[in-house]
């Protein structure tokens, strides 16, 4: 899928107002998410990405090795820490960050390999995991 399509069903399926809310929803999730990803499949994610938002997960492993994390593991963080920085990142409420992430979680799952989709819930905690299409989630 290409960065256009991408942000365009982001946008309708958030039901944002324009491409730049939507722009800056996807930034902001992707950058979440490659924090809270282990760095192996974050990589696997951003490399399933078009170029242009590949980038943004991995800024994210950028930042933690900058700041003495180890990006191997990803960083440990529930819902609302996950919320409150998408939220700060898009400039949004927690609860319109809330409906962002799902919006683009669902666009993911139709961008990415369905075996990186699995990995990817089989990791994130289950309140995170939530927000993932149905039959994502996984109940640990």
């Amino acid at each position: 899928m290409k960065h256009d399509e991408m942000i365009g069903k982001a946008q309708a399926l958030a039901q944002l107002p324009d491409r730049g809310s939507a722009e800056r929803a996807m930034d902001a999730v992707l950058r979440t998410l490659g924090e809270r990803l282990p760095s192996g499949l974050a990589d696997h994610m951003a490399a399933q990405l078009p170029a242009s938002l590949g980038v943004c997960v991995h800024r994210a492993a950028e930042s933690a090795a900058l700041d003495g994390r180890d990006p191997s593991v990803g960083e440990r963080f529930d819902l609302t820490a996950f919320a409150g920085r998408v939220a700060g990142r898009a400039g949004t409420t927690e609860d319109a960050a809330l409906q962002e992430t799902a919006a683009v979680f669902e666009v993911l799952d139709a961008a990415l390999a369905p075996e990186l989709m699995d990995k990817m819930a089989a990791v994130l905690p289950a309140d995170i995991g939530g927000l993932l299409p149905s039959g994502r989630s996984q109940e640990l």
